[in-house]
């Protein structure tokens, strides 16, 4: 989840022979005057009004970006976890997947991105955990909310829910040291076929990712088996987002990219924690990124779905560390 702009999609480009046109900064009025294709019956979102950033109570423990925006330097090669990092990685991403359960479960339509926030923020202080996205690298929010056209790291605001909206919710914590990373899809009322179809076809992406996960496994072949299932379905998988090593850091080494690539190479550890999260499309790989520097919307104003999960690589396979 929330890559940085600068670190994960823009230095990425060049790494991931990718055009730069895939990746490129309009302002909003990009969505108000771009020809609309016909990709099935949802509202297109536009950004609206961020509330002010909320704050957390002194009794919680901050990661190193509370105040200076700026996360500590990761480690320069993909982590070893010892059993003990790995019980507190197994304790923030329960957590993690604990907040975006019940988050899920109060979605209805009407209801705006910033009160999902809100719960969200809520739910994080009440399990003694910080909202890993508040303030990394200036992030204004707690959460990712993500609907329709808005293909990764929007940011809540008062825009409300529409029946037929598909939205991801993209949940990080921080406890113990460690963060947790998970993100899930889910249906706004009555979302026509071809978003059902979208975010069935996202998941069993992701699910046979994880599958082939295992000790001496290329890291390469994550974005292979996800190339294979979003060609099957007749979407597309947008490249710039990686997946990203995890632990006392948010973001670290390895980079998993979602499409078959040899960039970043390597194999799977024993100990090893990092996430899966493709994002696939209806229509077209380039996405803009919106003035506020995060909201990453499709060119052509198709729908995205996006899942996450956070692994274990473990002497035998692998652990899904957020199920």
């Amino acid at each position: 989840m929330l890559q940085t702009i600068c670190k994960n999609i823009y230095s990425n480009l060049s790494k991931m022979n990718i055009l730069k046109s895939t990746v490129v900064k309009r302002n909003r009025s990009f969505l108000r005057n771009c020809k609309r294709r016909k990709f099935g019956n949802y509202s297109i979102v536009e950004p609206g009004e961020v509330s002010t950033m909320k704050s957390v109570p002194p009794h919680i423990t901050v990661p190193s970006y509370y105040k200076s925006t700026v996360p500590a330097e990761s480690p320069k090669y993909p982590e070893i976890k010892d059993n003990d990092q790995i019980l507190r990685m197994r304790h923030s991403c329960q957590i993690a997947r604990e907040v975006l359960n019940t988050v899920g479960k109060q979605l209805k339509v009407g209801m705006t991105t910033d009160e999902i926030d809100c719960i969200v923020h809520d739910l994080c202080i009440e399990h003694n955990a910080y909202p890993s996205p508040l303030n990394y690298r200036s992030f204004p929010k707690s959460v990712c909310t993500s609907v329709n056209n808005v293909a990764c790291h929007g940011i809540p605001d008062n825009r409300r829910l529409c029946d037929g909206d598909i939205i991801n919710i993209d949940v990080t914590v921080y406890t113990g040291g460690f963060h947790g990373d998970c993100s899930s899809m889910f249906l706004i009322g009555n979302v026509d076929s071809e978003g059902c179809r979208l975010v069935t076809a996202t998941r069993d992406a992701l699910d046979q990712a994880i599958l082939i996960c295992r000790p001496k496994q290329s890291f390469s072949a994550i974005g292979e088996a996800i190339d294979k299932v979003a060609a099957s379905h007749g979407f597309n998988v947008i490249p710039c987002f990686l997946g990203h090593g995890i632990g006392s850091y948010f973001h670290g080494p390895p980079d998993i990219y979602h499409t078959y690539s040899t960039e970043y190479p390597g194999e799977m550890l024993s100990g090893m924690t990092f996430t899966i999260e493709p994002v696939l499309t209806q229509g077209s790989k380039e996405v803009i990124i919106l003035e506020d520097g995060w909201t990453a919307v499709s060119a052509d104003k198709a729908r995205s779905a996006q899942w996450e999960e956070t692994v274990l690589i473990t002497d035998s396979g692998v652990e899904v560390l957020t199920k």
